[in-house]
């Protein structure tokens, strides 16, 4: 390997405690002149509260390049797989998740 390469190439640690990620059905998206923060967050079925799994906060630049990121990921699997459908109105916030409600 090069110099230069060795000199761009990121060593990234993934921490084993971060490794199983979090589960997000729902992300709320806030920015003011100087940063972005996306929330995402998990909604279970039938309860009146949801809660926030993981925050992140990024610049607006890093914010943009992000969203490039994703675009590209995505049209990579749609090329794969198919398109994605997307779900549009109240029902795609997956508040009762169209099954039956739990009693306790």
């Amino acid at each position: 390997m090069a110099k230069e390469e060795k000199k761009n190439k990121l060593n990234i640690e993934l921490p084993e405690e971060m490794s199983e990620g979090v589960y997000s059905n729902l992300a709320v998206i806030t920015h003011s002149p100087t940063e972005f923060v996306a929330d995402f967050i998990q909604i279970m079925p039938g309860m009146p509260k949801a809660k926030v799994r993981s925050r992140v906060i990024m610049t607006p630049q890093h914010a943009k390049r992000l969203l490039k990121a994703l675009a590209g990921n995505i049209q990579r699997y749609e090329d794969n797989h198919g398109d994605i459908s997307e779900i549009s109105g109240p029902e795609s916030i997956p508040l009762a998740f169209g099954g039956p409600q739990g009693e306790a």
